[in-house]
C-alpha cells in the first residue's frame, strides 16, 4: 500500500497518482512532489510539465482527504455572516472569497446567523468541530462587532466589520477616502454649492461625511449646516432630504450637486428633482454610493456611484486567511482599507453657469 493511501485504479475507477507516474515515466514520489507543492528544486520544469500533462490526460485530481490528513488540514474554510439572505451585496463578497479559496484548492462552508449572537457562537463551534482550516466572519454593513466565541481558537479574519476589542485583523472599505472621491467628482465639474443627503450616525455615514468635507475644505468650501441632511438610508429619506434643500429655493441659491449616502437615497433625490422640474445633470448633479446591483444603472438618468468593494473584500479577506493558514502565523490585528472605485454614468455633469 502506498504512502498516500490510494489504491490502484481499475479500468473504470478513479485514476491514482501511481497511474500518473506510470504514464509520465517517473517515480510515484515525483508525482507527489508536484501535487504537494514540493517540486521546485527537486524536479526539472520539463519533468513537472510531463507529470501535469499525464494527470490532465488521465483526469487525475489529488485526493483532498488524503492530502488533508498528510498536511493536518481539511482544505475547507468557514464563513460566518450576519445576513446573507437579505443583503443585496452578499453575493459579491461571497464570490470573491469562494473563488480565491477555490484557486488555492479550498472550499468555503458558509453559515448565515441572521445576526443572532447565540447562532454565531454555535456556528463557530460547529465549524471548529469540523476542523476547518480557518474562519472568515463577515458583516453585510460596516460596524463594530462582538467577536463570536471560539473565533480566536483558529486562524480568523473579519470582512466589512471591525472587532469591538481590536483583537483580529479586518478588511473594510476606505469609506473616508470614498467620501473624498465623491466630493471630487462634483468639484472637478465646477460645483461649489454642494449638499449631502442621507445616512445616520453609523460608521460609514460618519466617515463618508468626513471625507466629503475634507475635499471641500481643501478647496476653501464650507458646507452650510442645513445642506447636510441626515435622513436615513432609504428612497423615502432621499426624497425627504432633497425636498428640504431644493423645494422653493431659487436656482442661484440651491445646491448644484448632491452627494447621497447610498444609491437608494440617490433614487429618492432623483425622484424629488423630477417632481420639482430640476433637470439632472443639467441643473443638478447627483452622486450615489454603493453601486447597488440592479438599481444604479437603471435609474433615470443612470447613476454615477462610488462602489463598495465587496468582491475585493471577499478576495482580500480570503487571501489574508489562506496566507495565515499556509504560514501558520497569525496576522497582526490591523485594519486594511480597500479603495472604493467610481462607476461613472450620466447623473454628473458640469455645474450650471447661473
Amino acid at each position: 500500500m502506498g504512502g498516500t493511501g490510494e489504491k490502484q485504479a481499475t479500468g473504470s475507477g478513479r485514476p491514482t497518482s501511481r497511474d500518473v507516474a506510470r504514464l509520465a515515466g517517473v517515480s510515484h514520489t515525483a508525482v507527489s512532489f508536484v501535487f504537494n507543492g514540493r517540486a521546485e528544486g527537486n524536479l526539472s520544469p520539463a519533468t513537472q510539465e510531463r507529470i501535469r500533462q499525464a494527470a490532465a490526460e488521465l483526469g487525475y485530481r489529488p485526493d483532498p482527504v488524503a492530502r488533508g490528513l498528510r498536511r493536518r488540514r481539511t482544505a475547507v474554510i468557514g464563513l460566518v455572516t450576519d445576513e446573507i439572505a437579505s443583503s443585496p451585496f452578499a453575493g459579491r463578497l461571497l464570490r470573491g472569497a469562494m473563488e480565491t479559496a477555490w484557486a488555492s484548492e479550498h472550499l468555503v462552508l458558509t453559515i448565515d446567523s441572521g445576526g443572532d449572537p447565540a447562532k454565531e457562537d454555535a456556528a463557530v463551534a460547529e465549524l471548529l468541530d469540523r476542523r476547518v482550516d480557518g474562519i472568515i466572519y463577515a458583516a453585510m454593513s460596516l460596524r463594530r462587532v462582538r467577536v463570536p466565541e471560539g473565533l480566536h481558537r483558529t486562524h480568523s479574519v473579519l470582512a466589512n466589520c471591525l472587532p469591538e476589542d481590536d483583537s483580529l485583523p479586518a478588511v473594510i472599505p476606505a469609506e473616508r477616502a470614498g467620501g473624498r472621491t465623491a466630493a471630487r467628482l462634483l468639484l472637478d465639474e465646477g460645483h461649489r454649492r454642494v449638499a449631502m443627503v442621507g445616512g445616520q450616525d453609523d460608521l460609514a455615514s460618519v466617515d463618508r461625511l468626513r471625507g466629503f468635507r475634507d475635499a471641500l475644505r481643501a478647496e476653501g468650501i464650507t458646507v452650510p449646516k442645513e445642506w447636510v441632511v441626515r435622513s436615513g438610508g432609504e428612497i423615502s429619506g432621499g426624497h425627504e432630504g432633497a425636498m428640504r434643500v431644493l423645494d422653493g429655493v431659487p436656482a442661484d441659491r440651491r445646491p448644484t450637486g448632491i452627494f447621497c449616502y447610498n444609491d437608494r437615497v440617490a433614487a429618492g433625490v432623483l425622484h424629488a428633482a423630477t417632481r420639482l422640474g430640476i433637470a439632472v445633470p443639467g441643473d443638478l448633479s447627483v452622486v450615489g454610493y454603493d453601486d447597488q446591483e440592479h438599481m444604479a444603472e437603471f435609474l433615470t438618468p443612470p447613476l454615477t456611484s462610488v462602489a463598495l468593494p465587496h468582491r475585493a473584500m471577499g478576495e482580500a479577506t480570503a487571501r489574508l486567511l489562506l496566507d495565515s493558514i499556509d504560514t501558520g502565523r497569525t496576522p497582526p490585528a490591523t485594519v486594511r482599507r480597500l479603495a472604493c472605485p467610481v462607476i461613472s454614468r450620466a447623473s454628473v455633469g458640469p455645474a450650471p453657469s447661473r
